[in-house]
């Protein structure tokens, strides 16, 4: 009797689970016996592996081979463990040595032929080898980049179970030819990303060269809405669009993402790892630097928003937008049900899916962004434009935005009609992307010299409480706030939000602590009632 075992990784959403895989050969009838709560993909790696592994010289034990998956009362799914079964038999056969890949993890799939597939969620799975202390993987060679951005681990990347057995076992390792005519793109490439997987849903700036930057100073008049584009960018306060179609609000959207830094070493592999697992993330790219911008179809259903799907749950919009931009163009035309659901990642940063197979928790910490018609034509905010909705449709069509929802957005902006002298520029173009994001760039550092040593990044992260207690803000600055509340215009988290907002605008104008005209900003931007406080960002007043 032979025993061997090696070890792979489960994920359930962006966690994982390290899986012992066992196999046993004991002497009778030759069958292949897979236990430990495979699906249906895993149960079709035993002829996957066999065929690899006789293609691959080695000779296949005539004898009854049990492999077993521990723990077996976690579900597993994918054909990322074949390289770690196929190492789990070949060494209870002594075809390599047993004690070689007892601390070995194998991430990959096998081809009949033998060669190593490459297989989403490669970083997912390292990360939590490396958690569990292991400190050792395998995985595929077109994968061994992404594998290689966890740190303390030596990553070994093969193209074939043959290169495998010979690092095993000392021999000589064989050189693995590109198959497919010179210049097509590697064919084994293919299971790394999901057909239409990025299409609409996880579009990620920072692919391309600077040429291809939307640039901000393209948007023609909209100047406070660029204002309060740059408080959104500064403080990760979410920003609600309102105006006439053709307005510029998904041009707005879309500049977004490049006014905001480039990620952090820690917030770059999240990110990575939320979209490798979605099968979003482009061969070469190991490594999402720029905050990922997502923009979901108006008839995107509940599940395709936070996140679902049959048997484990997948992620959804809001993690693929995590750390980055959510964008909700035509958000009245979206399912109330949908849109609802965004309330729980809105506040906790990030979504809990709930479903048969388990219960995942996926990162979600996002910047939305809502854009919408004042009525279902469009012209209700134009004078003599002809809106013929009545006024029971508006009030009907407004009402899909939820008061909880809006409650949830610090800035809501009115976005008026481009006049004919912005469209020519004769009062010449605006700010350009690069001067916005140095300023942003600048607010951000001071917020996060201020926060040093807490638990926050961002000002609209900050409690209420520990603003109100921790950083007092000029006497007085409060006063129109506080009557506010008093008079029912603002809930007890619009007031912490407007103060958020507050030491956003105070950091972008250079101030030490929020002031009265900050405040008073702040409350223009929740409100849309005029106040008389000039948003002027780029200098102090």
């Amino acid at each position: 009797m032979g025993f061997a075992r090696a070890c792979s990784v489960a994920l359930v959403g962006v966690d994982g689970v390290v899986v012992e895989v066992q196999a046993d050969l004991e002497p009778g009838v030759a069958a292949f016996t897979l236990v430990g709560l495979p699906d249906k993909t895993l149960v079709e790696s035993r002829d996957r592996v066999r065929a690899a592994v006789v293609n691959s010289g080695a000779a296949w034990p005539q004898k009854k081979v049990t492999v077993g998956l521990s723990p077996a009362s976690v579900p597993k799914s994918g054909a990322g463990f074949d390289l770690a079964v196929a190492a789990a038999v070949l060494g209870a056969a002594e075809v390599v040595d047993p004690g070689a890949i007892a601390d070995l993890v194998l991430i990959g799939e096998l081809g009949l032929d033998g060669r190593v597939r490459p297989v989403r969620g490669i970083l997912p799975a390292v990360l939590a080898a490396a958690e569990a202390g292991y400190r050792q993987v395998v995985v595929p060679q077109q994968c061994a980049s992404e594998a290689a951005l966890v740190p303390d681990v030596s990553v070994l990347g093969v193209r074939s179970l043959r290169q495998l057995i010979a690092v095993l076992t000392g021999g000589e390792v064989p050189e693995e030819e590109h198959l497919g005519p010179p210049g097509r793109p590697d064919p084994m490439l293919a299971g790394l990303v999901l057909p239409g997987a990025g299409l609409g849903t996880g579009i990620t700036p920072g692919r391309g060269d600077s040429a291809d930057v939307p640039d901000l100073a393209d948007v023609a008049g909209q100047h406070g809405a660029r204002r309060a584009l740059e408080v959104a960018a500064a403080g990760g306060h979410h920003l609600f669009l309102s105006g006439p179609p053709g307005a510029g609000k998904t041009m707005l959207a879309e500049r977004l993402p490049w006014i905001l830094p480039p990620l952090g070493r820690r917030e770059s592999v999240e990110v990575t790892a939320v979209h490798s697992v979605a099968g979003i993330l482009p061969p070469g790219e190991p490594l999402v630097s720029r905050p990922p911008y997502c923009a979901p179809h108006h008839s995107a259903t509940m599940q395709s928003l936070v996140g679902g799907g049959n048997g484990v749950p997948r992620p959804g919009a809001v993690s693929l937008a995590h750390r980055g931009v959510l964008f909700l163009d035509e958000a009245a035309e979206f399912h109330g049900r949908a849109l609802d659901a965004l309330r729980q990642p809105l506040e906790s940063g990030h979504v809990v899916i709930a479903r048969a197979a388990g219960v995942v928790r996926l990162p979600a910490r996002f910047l939305m962004v809502l854009a919408a018609n004042p009525c279902p034509c469009g012209r209700h905010t134009l004078q003599g434009q002809g809106c013929e909705c009545p006024a029971s449709v508006i009030r009907r069509y407004q009402a899909r935005l939820s008061g909880p929802l809006l409650d949830r957005v610090d800035l809501r902006v009115a976005v008026e009609p481009v006049t004919r002298s912005d469209l020519l520029r004769q009062g010449g173009r605006g700010e350009s992307t690069a001067v916005v994001a140095d300023r942003v760039r600048e607010a951000r550092e001071r917020a996060a010299f201020r926060l040093a040593d807490t638990p926050w990044l961002l000002n609209s992260e900050v409690p209420g409480q520990e603003l109100r207690t921790r950083w007092p803000v000029d006497p007085g600055a409060l006063g129109q706030a506080e009557r506010d509340l008093e008079r029912g215009m603002l809930s007890a988290r619009g007031l912490d939000r407007v103060l958020r907002v507050a030491w956003t605008v105070a950091d972008l104008r250079g101030r030490d602590r929020p002031e009265a005209p900050d405040v008073a900003a702040a409350l223009e931007l929740r409100t849309g009632i005029a106040r008389g406080a000039a948003l002027e960002t780029g200098a102090a007043a």
